[in-house]
């Protein structure tokens, strides 16, 4: 590069040359060079970005208030914060998510672009740090360890608020089914053995109503981020912050945002406590449990075509073998329980990192971050695959459901009311013997008329608690 292409910045370790294309800083280049650990990036997180823009804006209105920032400072660290926010300069934040120092790399990431870009806006040039400073203006009152996770609470805050309708919209397609397939009469199981009658939409339906639990167990997790520890700075003593900026700051942050942003009662503990991502974390492997569970049952409930189960099909997404012709595979649901496995390993992950607190601080914040981000950016992905490419096509083998029910051996529980279990045993067991059905074989030996045995056999009698009228012959 010439000297117009480059510019010259120092820190504690030495002089780097710097892109002049660059809004970053020598500290970032720092860690760039000194984390190439993984794919994950700062400015493929969009939200976490404007988590530190949303956090440097409200501390310098607090600084500004207490007089530590000119109007001018003041001013123009808020323009180039709300830049950030508006989807600009994102590319100038390439720090790997995974990095030592606690999130130093990332904290001093976001204050040399928005001090260069204030810089701008004031009318000099990058670098001239004299006139506004990343760590005496941008950082002013903050230290890493408040700045940072008080960036990543309200970055994965909102990224909570976007994932949410994402579940809704998956939940509502379950329940579209049910009502679809509520007349559809179907055998149900326990431990893989035939147990009761039910409907195909009561399948469905219970697929909904246990991820539609999970939200308020998502939301409840979500509400600990907006607890933050601003003013904290290094361990908690608000060393170098002076008196009123936590409120201050905090304040500021509710009036950015509208959202309801509160001072941790106790910010020595709350610096090192991370156990509001280790929560939401287990929420979301929680959430993961149960949509591999409706994966797998998809999957059971689908196979065949011909020697399966096969109560219903899944829509064919692609050839399912370079060997076998004809073969299609559950794909969706495939992916969707990789996605959940994922899910669970980044929660383990996260549970461990957060064990990893050590006095005043815990270091390990950075991937706790990066696996929550992630997760949730898989479970998005996932449900919308899930929702489009699988919920919505699926179709009902109506015939097949109805014929497993009538020559089950579990259809005779529900005739035990009537015929007593002594019969209901009888019954049940030449049926295994003889390979008749139920139905024929309590005909045969006159327990009960044709009309009674279609009254209890009937969909409305055997799918919810009811009191029947009726007596056997014998």
């Amino acid at each position: 590069m010439t000297t117009k292409e480059i510019r010259l910045e120092s820190d504690l370790i030495g002089t780097r040359e710097i892109p002049q294309s660059a809004l970053y800083g020598v500290q970032t280049l720092r860690g760039v060079e000194n984390f190439p650990i993984s794919n994950f990036h700062l400015c493929d997180y969009p939200l976490f970005i404007n988590g530190l823009a949303i956090t440097k804006m409200a501390a310098a209105r607090a600084n500004h208030a207490l007089g530590l920032l000119t109007d001018e400072q003041a001013k123009s660290i808020e323009q180039a914060c709300q830049e950030i926010l508006d989807g600009k300069h994102h590319e100038h934040f390439p720090v790997d998510m995974i990095q030592g120092g606690a999130g130093t790399t990332t904290n001093m990431n976001a204050n040399e672009v928005i001090a260069n870009r204030a810089l701008e806006i004031m009318g000099h040039n990058r670098g001239e740090y004299q006139y506004c400073s990343p760590n005496d203006h941008v950082n002013c009152a903050q230290s890493t360890n408040d700045a940072y996770p008080t960036a990543i609470h309200v970055g994965l805050y909102y990224r909570h608020l976007a994932f949410v309708p994402h579940l809704e919209e998956l939940i509502a397609a379950l329940r579209k089914k049910s009502e679809e397939f509520a007349h559809v009469i179907k055998m149900g199981r326990t431990q893989l053995q035939d147990a009761v009658p039910m409907t195909l939409g009561q399948t469905f339906s219970g697929f909904a109503s246990i991820l539609q639990d999970e939200i308020k167990h998502l939301n409840e997790a979500a509400a600990d981020f907006l607890v933050v520890n601003m003013g904290a700075t290094a361990i908690g003593t608000g060393i170098c912050a002076e008196p009123g900026y936590s409120e201050k700051c905090v304040k500021a942050m509710c009036d950015i945002t509208g959202l309801e942003f509160k001072l941790s009662d106790d910010l020595v503990g709350a610096t090192s406590d991370t156990s509001c991502m280790v929560g939401y974390s287990s929420a979301l492997r929680r959430l993961a449990v149960k949509v591999n569970k409706i994966c797998n049952d998809l999957r059971l409930l689908a196979c065949g075509p011909r020697c399966g189960l096969s109560e219903f099909n899944l829509p064919p997404m692609q050839p399912g073998s370079s060997i076998m012709p004809g073969k299609v595979n559950p794909v969706i649901p495939e992916v969707m329980s990789q996605v959940c496995y994922k899910v669970m390993g980044n929660d383990l992950c996260v549970t461990m990192a957060g064990d990893a607190a050590q006095m005043e601080l815990n270091a390990m914040e950075p991937v706790m971050a990066q696996c929550c981000f992630e997760s949730i950016d898989l479970m998005e992905h996932g449900f919308d695959t899930l929702r489009i490419r699988c919920v919505e096509g699926i179709t009902a083998n109506e015939e097949r459901c109805k014929n497993e029910v009538y020559n089950s051996i579990g259809v005779v529980t529900a005739l035990n009311p009537v015929i007593g279990y002594k019969n209901s045993t009888k019954i049940a067991k030449e049926a295994l013997e003889t390979g008749k059905s139920v139905y024929d074989l309590v005909l045969e030996h006159d327990i009960l008329t044709k009309k009674d045995l279609d009254t209890i056999l009937s969909p409305e009698n055997m799918l919810h608690p009811v009191k029947l009228d009726i007596k056997p012959r014998h």
